[in-house]
């Protein structure tokens, strides 16, 4: 099969096919909420509160979508493409699954790995009566629990929340800006999700006193089925571009201690010609003068 590739025809195109080549630094990973077919009001409050959790960086969609991600992933792929989405978020709600959510990322606008997860309890943005944090704001992502580190799915989970959740890379942190904590906590089978803001109280010295506001949403989850990527894909999505690995320094080690030693390579030097501090006690005798003339005798002075 013979591909024609077609080159733009205006900038606004050429700008759009730039946007979307690969990178070095890839952009903040954007993320599409889907509402399913058969979507009650609990499902479609859950997608509106991480939407407003997750923006700017997230793409709503309102209309109602008849898919189902598990037996038929092209609908989510092509949405993937055109809102230009590694992360999404797909809820439904029938008599079997109800309060129903998959969330899940794509590699190469394919669908990598996914996990259902089921709403028991909710509690939204609007019941909670406090001061909410303005929109963008990245948030600290805190895992409580030892099955989050000791079971596969519940590891995959914890690293599809963390490329859902974690926002845009930044260079510096400031303490002002630390006020959004997103807290999952692993235990009986459920996982407990809670946002909170954090509060700078004064401390009587310099670092400051912190208390925890509770400002929404809350959700209680419990994971059904999952979809992972084998062991091979995975590490094919995890690979980076050899620009982004860091070059190897030769001649360079470091002790136990942490200490760098580096070693120079230099030419042979000739010690005699090397310029000393000018001091009277440095200053050669007539006799090693002599000695290095070849033993020749200092000439006399003339009588005057």
């Amino acid at each position: 099969l013979i591909h024609c590739y077609r080159k733009p025809k205006t900038k606004r195109a050429k700008r759009f096919l730039e946007k979307r080549e690969p990178k070095l630094h890839e952009n903040t990973k954007n993320a599409m909420l889907i509402k399913g077919g058969n979507a009650n009001i609990t499902v479609t409050e859950v997608l509106k509160d991480i939407y407003a959790v997750k923006k700017p960086f997230a793409v709503l969609y309102k209309r109602k979508n008849i898919t189902r991600p598990f037996e038929d992933q092209t609908s989510l792929e092509f949405f993937s493409k055109k809102s230009d989405c590694s992360l999404f978020l797909f809820g439904s709600h029938n008599k079997k699954r109800p309060n129903n959510l998959i969330i899940g990322r794509m590699f190469d606008y394919h669908v990598l790995d996914m996990i259902e997860l089921g709403v028991e309890k909710f509690v939204s943005l609007k019941d909670i009566k406090n001061s909410k944090c303005p929109e963008g704001t990245k948030p600290m992502l805190i895992f409580a629990g030892d099955v989050f580190d000791v079971n596969e799915e519940y590891r995959r989970l914890k690293s599809l929340l963390i490329d859902f959740f974690r926002g845009p890379t930044v260079p510096s942190i400031r303490l002002a800006g630390l006020e959004y904590v997103l807290h999952f906590t692993a235990v009986d089978g459920k996982i407990y999700m809670r946002s909170y803001k954090v509060l700078l109280k004064k401390s009587g010295c310099k670092i400051p006193r912190i208390e925890l506001e509770e400002i929404g949403p809350s959700l209680d989850l419990v994971m059904r089925r999952t979809h992972l990527a084998s062991d091979d894909l995975y590490k094919l999505s995890l690979k980076q571009p050899k620009g982004l690995k860091p070059k190897k320094k030769k001649n360079i080690s470091h002790d136990v201690f942490g200490t760098t030693y580096g070693r120079i390579h230099m030419q042979k030097q000739d010690l005699s010609k090397l310029q000393t501090r000018k001091m009277k006690g440095l200053k050669k005798r007539p006799a090693e003068k002599s000695a290095e003339d070849g033993g020749a005798t200092p000439k006399k002075s003339k009588s005057a």
